[in-house]
């Protein structure tokens, strides 16, 4: 398979990424898409256990990050997920994106799962979002 010459990727470091042959972010053209991203210490391990909102805010926070990287904005966000576990509190979750991405307001769904990957985690977030014109740091535009 080729991949495409306008493609860039942001990679973690975490183990999961290699096993299961993802990036944390890539962009193709002018489309930004973020992976599920939690909120985990660089050993893999859950921050804030227990904390919903404070695991919503870190893991938008590092999805943010990641669209930042390859020529996006907060503000040229056009889509969240948010994937909760039965034991998080969606309205703790609900305000942490509120807080970071509210005046942004992106078309956003919001699921209750089962379970996520790796013990301790309450929320997952997806991003996608579309690159700033003029802004292209990975020099995939074309």
């Amino acid at each position: 398979m080729t991949v495409r010459p306008d493609t860039a990727r942001v990679h973690d470091s975490l183990a999961l990424e290699a096993t299961a042959g993802y990036s944390r972010a890539a962009r193709c053209g002018t489309v930004i898409a973020v992976s599920g991203t939690t909120a985990n210490a660089p050993d893999g391990s859950a921050l804030h256990p227990g904390d919903t909102g404070a695991q919503a805010r870190a893991a938008l926070g590092h999805a943010l990050a990641c669209v930042r990287e390859l020529g996006g904005s907060r503000e040229s966000v056009v889509r969240t997920r948010l994937l909760l576990t039965p034991d998080a509190d969606w309205r703790a979750a609900s305000a942490a994106h509120a807080e970071l991405l509210g005046d942004v307001a992106p078309a956003n769904s919001t699921y209750v799962v089962h379970a996520l990957v790796g013990d301790g985690f309450l929320v997952e977030v997806e991003v996608d979002a579309v690159a700033v014109a003029g802004d292209d740091p990975a020099g995939v535009a074309g």
